[in-house]
């Protein structure tokens, strides 16, 4: 028998999960109409490429990444031997937030919700076999996202793969990990130094390689609505654009090397609506605020994780359902860069049984649901067209608000942003606990023993941190210290230099096999470090 909440009855509903009042029937007289508006071009609400998926279909990009080098490795042969176009790069928190494995900070996290990645040693061993000019790669990160991005650089300058032919994203948001996250490490305005150094060595070195991807997706897994979610990484977005634009040079090139980043959650109607909303709102923002006329340059190109907070560890073969439908919405907003969730990421690292249904429910919804055959097979609908205008009315509001508060950069300085991300996940998780939000299999239609049935358990290998610290140590003993020293002067000179690019120092930090804690130690001593501020 099914048990669950006996005293409260589920409803659907009449609203979206952003508190958007949704009207019974949407009458054609309350839709826009947009007949004359085509894919391709401005403003793109039906989408940035002409043809859709029919010319190129997403990346599907599995994010995957624990312990050892050598065990993720092993595990990204598997996911590309299985169907996968492209390489997700999972890192642990120490490689996160710049501390060596040695340090004591470090070890009881190392391996342990993504690989250990210390130095170009461990890179090398990470794409050993992987042919980097014909595999696109993106990495999660942040704080140190600059070193990983001089790192990858390393490994394809010592595999022989010309900079100029790399494909990827490296996300390199640090203004999101301020308001959601907390893999910071610099201040915000060294930080945003660093990040404009990023894209300016990228537009020149790595021409099809994304130097950041302005990530909404760690807010909105924090608490925060889809509107919210949109509205905070556009103001990230023009932010960095902001810096970019200080330093002269040709601005509409730069936009071009601007990416985005979101989750997908349950509402298929709302998440779509977003998408064509963010796009021709992105669109906007870059023709009236910076005179970019080119419509290359305003092409709002985004990826997509299905899952995260959306998953429940009981009855956890309900989150293949969930991850499908998300997957599902993320096509018809049209996403360029797909991550599907293992049903098991709500409680492990996910096996390869579990990678591998997340894997094939990309492949489903690319070649068996036709949702890939149109552009935008959404449009024309009086419901997702009267709620796209909607989702960029509110979106526009709470970008209004930030403005009014004086900004991103102040807004996250006082604490402003964290503080309502932090209230938003109150209000989801009391609407939870109420019956409001009904989550199946969570707070409705549960079993006594469902938390029993998990499945296949993941087990790391319980020597993995040791044997990542014996091959750090091994590093020093076998690397030119005379060599490492000399280019980590370079980079904390080249750091108290406010006209120096920091690329090119770190590139060479990475090639003389320094280490990620040994570059960001030389970096603090010049910047110091984020101070985040206390709000009551």
């Amino acid at each position: 028998m099914t048990e669950g909440r006996a005293e409260i009855k589920p409803k659907v509903g009449t609203a979206t999960p952003s508190g958007i009042e949704v009207p019974t029937v949407v009458s054609p007289d309350m839709a826009p109409d947009r007949t004359n508006e085509e894919p391709g071009k401005f403003p793109f609400t039906r989408g940035i490429f002409p043809n859709g998926y029919r010319g190129r279909l997403w990346t599907i990009r599995q994010y995957s990444g624990f312990g050892t080098a050598e065990e993720t490795n092993e595990r990204y042969r598997f996911l590309l031997d299985s169907g996968q176009t492209g390489l997700s790069v999972a890192l642990d928190l120490p490689s996160q937030c710049g501390y060596d494995p040695i340090d004591p900070m470090a070890r009881p996290e190392i391996g342990k919700v993504g690989v250990s990645l210390s130095n170009l040693s461990e890179a090398e061993i990470l794409f050993d076999g992987i042919d980097l000019e014909s595999i696109s790669t993106s990495f999660t990160i942040n704080g140190t996202a600059s070193i990983i991005y001089a790192m990858y650089l390393a490994v394809a300058d010592k595999q022989g793969v010309p900079r100029e032919k790399l494909t990827g994203t490296i996300q390199n948001d640090i203004l999101k990990e301020y308001v959601a996250r907390g893999t910071w490490i610099f201040p915000v305005k060294q930080s945003m130094r660093l990040i404009a150094d990023t894209i300016q060595f990228s537009v020149d070195q790595t021409p099809r390689f994304n130097p950041i991807s302005i990530a909404g997706a760690h807010v909105r897994d924090a608490g925060a609505t889809a509107v919210e979610e949109m509205a905070y990484t556009l103001a990230n977005g023009l932010a960095y654009m902001d810096e970019l634009k200080a330093r002269g040079g040709n601005i509409a090139r730069l936009a071009q090397s601007l990416s985005f980043f979101f989750y997908v959650h349950m509402d298929v109607f709302e998440e779509a609506s977003k998408f064509r909303a963010a796009r021709r709102l992105w669109a906007r923002l870059l023709r009236e605020r910076y005179g970019i006329e080119d419509e290359k340059a305003q092409r709002f190109r985004f990826g997509v994780v299905c899952g995260g907070s959306s998953l429940t560890p009981g009855q956890p073969y309900n989150n293949i359902i969930r991850v499908g439908l998300e997957n599902f919405a993320a096509v018809l907003g049209g996403a360029q860069s797909i991550f599907t969730c293992a049903y098991d990421e709500a409680f492990q690292i996910p096996t390869e049984f579990s990678a591998e249904i997340a894997l094939r429910t990309q492949q489903i919804v690319a070649y068996e649901s036709g949702a890939a055959r149109t552009v935008d097979p959404l449009g024309g609908s009086y419901y997702v067209e009267w709620l796209t205008d909607q989702m960029e009315a509110e979106i526009l509001k709470v970008m209004g608000e930030i403005d009014a508060y004086g900004g991103v950069i102040k807004a996250i300085e006082d604490g402003y942003l964290q503080s309502r991300v932090a209230e938003r996940a109150r209000e989801r998780k009391q609407m939870t606990d109420d019956g409001e939000r009904v989550v199946v299999g969570e707070n409705f239609f549960t079993r006594q023993d469902q938390t029993n049935n998990y499945g296949e358990v993941f087990k790391l290998d319980p020597d993995g941190a040791n044997n990542i610290t014996r091959k750090y140590e091994e590093l020093l003993d076998r690397r030119n210290d005379t060599e490492a020293r000399r280019t980590l002067d370079r980079l904390e000179a080249a750091t108290g230099n406010d006209n120096e690019n920091i690329m090119p120092y770190l590139v060479d930090c990475c090639h003389a096999y320094a280490t990620v804690g040994e570059m960001v130690s030389r970096m603090k001593h010049q910047w110091g470090e984020f101070n985040e501020p206390i709000r009551i």
